[in-house]
């Protein structure tokens, strides 16, 4: 029998990466990980967790400005980009060291350079063969900017966290959650903010009536939304950039972000060598049990075809470990696997969206006869606080079964809110079982458990 330097090699250290390795070797594997960058990937990097907290230092000029109307007098507020920039990098920083101190409490050997596949068996790092049982690819995704005149000068999202000076004008190119976020976060630190978009609405996922009502928010809040618009070239002039769009028309930035979407990252890793496929758009193809087309090898989170989102990445990485290294307490339980039907997100713009299940448009398709519940109303808190934001919410309800197949909300902590929809929502419950919850008064949540008259 052919023996191994590891029973499993995790090329990658972001969330799914890392879990894989700390959850294996905490079961008795030799394990290693392969990390050229900072522990932690997108998400604690450059990604959900920096945005997230970008996206707070935001809400502090929407408090602000509100706080008059509750009787406080704040004085002029003045931001700096500086320190909000400092204290991010401490947090991170701390984060990184965790999620080291996570790998080193089982034992995982920690390889800090880059790594790529010799064979099936084999992972090459700074010169050096590797053999393991089992690989997992882990190395997850990156922005894609489509070429054009002037891309060069186009910063992409990891960028946006240390940019210097602060951008007074910023261009948002993209319609997306990562363009709708930014494009959110710097125009409430101060920035003038445009967003160009391709096609005629944004979040093209997203349910349209909630994407329609964010769009709506986000212009009112001063954000200059231009649909159907593309840039044909960029250049540096005397004012900054010269950012020229497809109809002639032409804008001045000091930044322009480019979010137009994400691709697996699987440039340079081998692959071939090992005879793993790809789909159409480079991402690795995996089964049920995220095993790619070489039996030996598994790929998960953003690098493979599944959802985008860390919380899948980390749920993925669990049906891999159960199926590589099971738990003997947990022999009799059912086989991991991963439900996607039901899976919530949000998106942290100002305002917030939350979802979870089906669009209007899919539970049509998917179900046939459905029932929608709509509800459009001023939040409790900007009665007093002098803002015309509005909150928006949706139910989509299969008719047949009277079960809740999806909702959707725009308004604050959205996102707060559905997360305790969608356990409802993965067990089962009906619009009768809203209708016989009790709300929680007064609050935005209880509007979910009180929409009784269905939309026209």
């Amino acid at each position: 029998m052919r023996t191994f330097d590891f029973d499993l090699f995790v090329i990658g250290g972001g969330s799914g990466g890392v879990r894989a390795a700390r959850m294996s070797a905490a079961r008795g594997a030799r394990v290693a990980l392969a990390e050229v960058a900072e522990l932690g990937g997108t998400c604690v990097n450059v990604g959900c967790i920096p945005k997230k907290l970008y996206s707070y230092a935001a809400g502090y000029a929407e408090a602000f400005h509100e706080a008059p109307g509750y009787g406080w007098n704040v004085g002029q507020p003045s931001f700096d980009w500086q320190v909000l920039k400092k204290h991010r990098a401490a947090e991170i920083k701390r984060l990184n060291n965790t999620y080291r101190a996570l790998l080193d409490g089982p034992g995982v050997t920690m390889l800090p350079d880059w790594a790529s596949l010799a064979d099936a068996h084999t992972v090459v790092v700074d010169g050096k063969r590797h053999t393991a049982k089992n690989i997992i690819i882990a190395t997850g995704g990156m922005p894609f900017v489509p070429q054009f005149v002037g891309r060069e000068h186009v910063v992409v999202s990891d960028a946006m966290f240390d940019l210097e000076p602060f951008p007074k004008r910023l261009v948002v190119v993209g319609g997306g959650y990562i363009a709708c976020e930014f494009a959110s976060i710097f125009n409430g630190l101060g920035a003038q903010v445009t967003l160009l978009q391709r096609r005629t609405h944004i979040l093209t996922e997203f349910d349209e009536d909630a994407r329609a009502f964010l769009a709506g928010e986000m212009k009112k809040a001063g954000i200059d939304i231009r649909f159907n618009a593309q840039i044909s070239s960029i250049t540096r002039g005397a004012d900054g950039l010269d950012v020229m769009l497809d109809r002639g028309m032409q804008l001045q930035a000091d930044v322009v972000l480019g979010a137009t979407g994400r691709v697996a990252n699987t440039q340079g890793l081998g692959l071939e060598n090992a005879g793993v496929a790809l789909d159409d758009k480079g991402a690795i193809v995996v089964d049920a049990q995220y095993r790619s087309s070489v039996p030996s090898i598994y790929a998960l989170g953003d690098v493979s075809t599944r959802l985008q989102l860390t919380p899948v990445a980390l749920a993925e990485a669990m049906v891999v470990v159960d199926e590589l290294f099971p738990d003997p307490k947990q022999a009799r339980r059912p086989r991991r696997k991963v439900d996607y039907e039901f899976t919530p997100t949000a998106v942290f713009t100002h305002p917030n969206v939350g979802t979870c299940g089906y669009t209007e448009a899919g539970a049509r398709q998917k179900f046939g006869e459905v029932t929608i519940y709509n509800s459009e109303f001023k939040a409790l808190r900007h009665t007093l606080s002098g803002s015309k934001e509005r909150t928006f919410m949706k139910i989509i309800v299969e008719r047949k079964t009277d079960r809740v197949v999806g909702i959707h909300m725009v308004g604050a902590d959205a996102g707060e809110i559905v997360q305790g929809f969608a356990v409802a929502m993965r067990a089962g419950a009906t619009k009768a079982c809203f209708d016989s919850t009790i709300g929680i008064h007064p609050t935005a949540a209880e509007e979910f458990v009180t929409m009784r008259e269905p939309s026209p």
